[in-house]
């Protein structure tokens, strides 16, 4: 009888790398995500198989049962890496794949692998829920990162999250922004490196100390008051208070100092999605500068 697990995406609206350092960040799911399918299959061992939006194999591979007990190499690879999540989530629950004879998994997206919704996170939720282990605790273990994903992953709703003495505070909230109508999503053409990203903003880490409870109230904030002039005001701010401590340019002052309105990072700087507030259907600006992925938020948050 086949298994089958779900998962939501995920998108950071605030708190990108401070979230680190305990910030609160506001994260939201989105109506994108992934499916994992367990069913039995003849040949023994583990096969597995992970399919893109448009139904393509993107990853194929088979484990026989002795490697999975093995250590993998130390060869960078999504083999290696899907064999190290494996191997944990089997330390974690000694009874997860015991005696078993032939699986077949299959992994399938609802959104392109290329947006970074939450390929990996997705995944580690599934493979929790199937391994019947603490989803964050396998997160921490494999590939690291605050854990606002998988607090994403697990609710249908908006949460606040932070990180208190490195253990996660998830808190569901209503957002129903009044100024929706004039918020979009739009994909940069490019995937950011999220495990490089947070390397980078270690080492920067010893700026943020005094913004923490900035970024913090910024979330709360717009959590109060979802008015456009508020939400114009806020992300401006925590936009102007990131790049100064990250030394990066903002990336609308990188690629669109001439929009009128909001252009906003979220997660990794200078790749995946940015978020736009703008009084005006902005299809047209971005579609003119080579962005052709714009979503209104109603097409794509929960």
């Amino acid at each position: 009888m086949e298994q089958q697990f779900y998962s939501n995406g995920k998108l950071l609206l605030t708190g990108e790398y401070v979230v680190l350092s305990g910030a609160k960040a506001l994260a939201v799911p989105t109506q994108l995500g992934q499916w994992l399918r367990v069913n039995a299959a003849e040949q023994n061992g583990m096969h597995w198989k992970s399919l893109d939006a448009d139904g393509s194999c993107w990853f194929e591979t088979h484990f026989d049962w002795e490697e999975i007990l093995s250590l993998p190499s130390a060869e960078q690879s999504v083999r290696n890496t899907l064999l190290t999540i494996l191997q944990k989530a089997q330390q974690f629950n000694p009874d997860f794949l015991k005696n078993s004879t032939g699986i077949s998994v299959t992994t399938s997206l609802s959104f392109p692998k290329k947006w970074g919704l939450g390929t990996s996170s997705t995944l580690i939720n599934n493979l929790a829920q199937w391994a019947q282990v603490d989803a964050y605790r396998l997160l921490f273990a494999s590939f690291g990162g605050s854990g606002y994903d998988i607090a994403c992953a697990q609710h249908d709703t908006a949460v606040v999250y932070s990180l208190v003495n490195e253990n996660p505070v998830v808190t569901p909230v209503v957002l129903d922004p009044r100024c929706k109508s004039h918020v979009y999503f739009v994909y940069l053409n490019q995937k950011q490196n999220s495990k490089e990203a947070i390397a980078a903003y270690y080492k920067k880490q010893h700026r943020l100390a005094d913004h923490v409870s900035e970024i913090s109230t910024i979330t709360e904030a717009l959590l109060e008051d979802t008015s456009y002039e508020n939400w114009l005001d806020q992300l401006q701010k925590h936009e102007i208070m990131l790049s100064n401590v990250l030394e990066m340019q903002t990336v609308q002052e990188a690629y669109f100092s001439d929009f009128a309105g909001v252009v906003k990072s979220l997660g990794a700087w200078g790749g995946d999605f940015v978020l736009v507030l703008s009084k005006t259907d902005p299809t047209s600006y971005f579609t003119d500068k080579g962005y052709s992925t714009i979503i209104p938020y109603t097409e794509l948050i929960k």
